[in-house]
């Protein structure tokens, strides 16, 4: 049973009718509710006292906004009759932990309320990739942690290899439909012939090969969430279904004429600036607001060396148990390479090295050629260690590979040849800039 503060919720909201409707009902769910008819009423309180502060946008006087930067600690959740992306963005922006527009379905009130103010850890399941201890890395994590327990909409932005899924991993775990299905997909791994078949599913006959009906991953993860990485690479026709999803919480099958509900938390994933998308056409603007209500930033590894070696060793340890070899360490060189390279593949490219160097070590000093992560400042040393991890660069061989057999290849063909995932192969393209245009992809 929660103590009386944690059940205590603040309602500000100038409309009596409205503020009565809405204690009478909080109280019969056994909240102990305190109303408030403008923001000086409701600062004559301790915000501290209150586990939550539902407010009205519009109040006599200040915003209801402005309760927020009063409201330490305290979560916010935002109530207005003039919905639109816009304002949503903006009460966000501001520090809401979420919004809901007037006239707002009681059940679904009831169900944010609980999922923002019921006893639930505040620790973050913990992935390895997401350690950190720069300023930037403990604010993304603060922002997990509030927008977690919501059913708003997030957009990840992030270069590759940055962690983009494992946030948006960690969002699902910490949020109310933990215990519900997650959906993922990668826009840029499937054809643009098929990805609104694989999102939205077919009607049997709906085009050449369509044998039977399909169902498509919005509707799979009904109920649950789904997570479109790279949505920057969504086909502009997919775009507009996926608008529908958001805006009427309905899809329609490819070829079908009725359609249907769904329910469904988007998470959604880019290394693209969509807002340049927008302006070049590229990406609708509209559903660009609809993604845009929460942004959250990953910043590159560039950019956070007070946590590379920590990484780096944390990799070490990990991969040293995967491959039974207790007890490796790095060289002073191999330190000092991993602090100076600048590393354009983010945590993944670090990671990657990392085992590398496990893999080819031979004794128990990881030195810098092991790591084969840039020719010009590398640490060269005349040894068979080195010549071998020179032979099996994972980007050299990858490049010489995809560029000899591209033309007669399908990426079907090049992933299972070098086995890896057409997901895989779509990344390693991106982060050694060398992308296949979209009406070759098979």
């Amino acid at each position: 049973m929660l103590s009386m503060n944690r059940k205590k919720i603040l309602i500000v909201e100038d409309e009596i009718v409205i503020r009565k409707a809405l204690k009478k009902f909080l109280e019969k769910k056994l909240y102990n509710v305190v109303e408030a008819g403008s923001l000086a009423e409701a600062l004559q309180n301790n915000l501290q006292d209150f586990a939550l502060i539902i407010t009205d946008l519009r109040l006599p006087g200040p915003t209801g906004t402005d309760i927020i930067r009063h409201a330490i600690n305290i979560p916010v959740l935002v109530m207005t009759s003039y919905a639109s992306v816009s304002s949503a963005v903006d009460v966000m922006k501001l520090g809401a932990v979420d919004y809901i527009a007037k006239p707002f379905d009681y059940d679904d009130l009831l169900d944010r309320i609980t999922a923002l103010i019921e006893p639930h850890s505040t620790d973050l399941p913990i992935f390895p990739e997401m350690l950190g201890t720069c300023d930037a890395m403990h604010q993304l994590f603060n922002r997990i942690r509030k927008v977690a327990p919501t059913q708003t909409t997030v957009l990840i932005m992030g270069e590759s290899g940055t962690g983009k899924e494992l946030v948006a991993q960690a969002i699902y775990a910490a949020g109310s439909r933990s215990s519900r299905k997650i959906v993922s997909l990668n826009c840029a791994a499937i054809p643009e012939t098929l990805i609104e078949s694989e999102l939205f599913g077919h009607e049997k006959g709906a085009f050449t090969g369509a044998t039977s009906s399909r169902v498509g991953l919005v509707e799979a993860a009904d109920g649950g969430t789904l997570f479109l990485d790279e949505i920057g690479e969504l086909p502009l026709e997919a775009q507009a279904r996926l608008l529908r999803v958001l805006q009427e919480g309905e899809i329609r099958k490819v070829g079908a004429i009725e359609t249907r509900k769904v329910d469904v938390r988007l998470i959604a994933a880019t290394h693209r600036n969509l807002e340049n998308l927008t302006k070049s056409g590229q990406f609708r603007e509209d559903l660009y607001y609809r993604l845009n209500v929460v942004k959250l930033s990953l910043p590159p590894l560039r950019e956070r060396p007070g946590d590379l070696l920590n990484l780096a060793e944390h990799f070490l340890q990990t991969h040293s148990r995967t491959f039974g070899k207790i007890g490796l360490s790095f060289s002073r060189c191999a330190l000092d390479l991993i602090q100076s390279y600048s590393w354009p593949g983010n945590i993944r490219e670090l990671k990657n090295a990392v085992e590398r160097g496990v893999i080819l070590c031979e004794g128990r000093v990881i030195d810098a050629g092991l790591l084969a992560v840039d020719s010009e400042t590398r640490h060269h040393h005349p040894n068979e260690a080195n010549d071998l991890a020179d032979h099996v660069s994972l980007e050299g061989y990858f490049t010489h590979f995809v560029l000899e057999n591209q033309d007669h290849m399908t990426e079907t063909e090049l992933a299972k040849k070098l086995g890896i995932s057409r997901k895989a192969l779509w990344q390693r393209r991106q982060k050694l800039s060398m992308p296949r245009e979209r009406s070759r992809r098979s």
